[in-house]
């Protein structure tokens, strides 16, 4: 296994090769490797010459350079499109870190219990450097400030050493090009609901004197990115697998109307197919004696077992929707199969229907959530990876040529009709805001209300049929 160390480097000309040679010195626990994925981030002070004759010498460093100055988020994100390593390890180049603590880091991700893991300069370390008591202040403030958005229990969110393991690093999008990436990242390693772990750390700090770069003006900035970030739902790298699963995530009023009309037709046991990262999921669990979150991608089933890792009545399971094969041992074992967004990404909808028809018990209903109205099919639809829309006639009827029984279909959402038909078909747009989607999630209990009375189609279709 691999571990990459991503360092941004700008203007330390002093202290880059010290801090690169403790790097590549600095214990590992047994079995991993390592690579130095450096970044010089268009240092003026002859920084550049310095890492290009170690990257030279050492085929363990890897060396990029930004030919305009961006931040240091910029550089770590360039890093993290770079590493090739199975962990990354953010790491800065002033030695205000001790490459010493590694083991520490990589204890609980390599022992499986972890998905990132902060080392933290508030812990029992083996030493800390005394700042200035101001200083201490505003970053328990920041932690503080951003533990209450992210709902976590952090004693350093603003510590450089954050550790991931790589997969999910590379999923999630970076947006921050200076010091709002700690804050950012925190954030999205949150909402993504990955087990994060702390460790004590050792920390020997620098003054301004001694060339600290971070100020008061980034911890402003700090707040903003946090506020931010707490409203805006961004958490995936686009274009991602289901779009409409990160969407769903900012619309919780939006994921209640759905879920409120799906409960009544639940029974006891329930397969979900292609439960993504468990927002329907976790609406709809309940008090069943059984439910299966079925998934194919293996950062939504990551999701998953991380979310319900400890709620007995939810087996979350590799499933393929399009594979018959994944279906043997569930045939005729559910009381509702829930087929919810899934039908609009398929090559054969009809093949994915009849086999999911099987799973149910003799009486069991299959639930059917579909996007409706194949004229309004546009760009929003392309970028989400949409293959068609239905209408009820159509869907109706290949659920009874497959030999179930429809019991109700129903369009709603109707006010989204209207602006789907402008901004996707008419003025081409191709994604959502998400500003927008949070709007609308806001006034959901008004369009819910006067769904009735609208007199056109809704934006989706839900369809209940029976097995015979």
């Amino acid at each position: 296994m691999k571990l990459s160390i991503l360092m941004p480097v700008y203007n330390e000309r002093a202290l880059c090769e010290r801090s690169i040679a403790a790097v590549l010195a600095a214990p590992l626990p047994e079995g991993l490797e390592r690579e130095l994925i450096a970044v010089d981030d268009c240092s003026k002070d002859g920084t550049g010459d310095i890492l290009r004759k170690l990257a030279a010498a050492d085929s363990r460093i890897k060396l990029y350079r930004h030919e305009v100055n961006q931040g240091k988020g910029a550089a770590v994100r360039t890093a993290i499109e770079k590493a090739t390593g199975d962990f990354c390890l953010i790491q800065d180049a002033d030695l205000e870190y001790d490459p010493d603590d590694y083991p520490a880091l990589m204890r609980p991700l390599l022992a499986g219990s972890a998905d990132a893991v902060f080392g933290s300069r508030y812990l029992a370390g083996e030493q800390r450097r005394v700042l200035p008591y101001w200083h201490t202040r505003i970053n328990g403030f920041l932690t503080w400030f951003s533990n209450m958005f992210c709902n976590l229990d952090l004693t350093d969110m603003e510590t450089c050493y954050k550790a991931f393991r790589t997969d999910l690093l590379k999923s999630i999008p970076i947006r921050s090009d200076r010091f709002g990436i700690e804050p950012e990242i925190t954030m999205k390693c949150a909402k993504r609901r990955l087990r994060i772990y702390e460790v004590p750390i050792s920390y020997h700090g620098r003054s301004y004197e001694e060339g600290k770069k971070i100020g008061w003006r980034d911890g402003v900035k700090a707040i903003g990115v946090v506020l931010y970030f707490a409203l805006i739902d961004d958490l995936y790298k686009e274009p991602y697998g289901r779009a409409h699963l990160n969407n769903l995530t900012g619309t919780p009023t939006y994921v209640s109307w759905i879920c409120g009309m799906i409960r009544p037709w639940l029974g006891d046991r329930v397969l979900e197919l292609n439960a993504g990262i468990g927002t329907m999921t976790g609406n709809l669990m309940g008090r069943k004696l059984r439910y299966v979150a079925g998934e194919k991608d293996p950062l939504y089933l990551h999701a998953l077992k991380n979310r319900f890792l400890k709620t007995p009545a939810v087996e979350v399971r590799e499933l393929d929707s399009s594979r018959s094969e994944d279906y043997a041992e569930l045939e005729s074992s559910f009381d509702s199969v829930l087929c919810l967004n899934v039908l609009e990404y398929a090559d054969d909808p009809a093949r994915v229907v009849e086999a999911a028809a099987k799973c149910l018990a003799p009486g069991g209903r299959l639930i059917v959530l579909a996007p409706r109205g194949q004229g309004l099919y546009g760009g929003v639809d392309k970028t989400m990876g949409h293959k068609r829309r239905f209408d009820a006639k159509t869907l109706s009827a290949m659920l009874s040529g497959l030999g179930l029984e429809v019991e109700r279909s129903a369009s709603f959402n109707k006010i989204s009709t209207v602006a789907w038909a402008l901004y996707s078909k008419i003025l081409g747009v191709t994604q959502i805001n998400k500003l927008t989607l949070k709007l609308f999630d806001w006034s959901v209990w008004l369009w819910k209300r006067l769904d009735w009375a609208m007199p056109w189609g809704g934006l989706s279709i839900l369809v209940i049929a029976r097995r015979r």
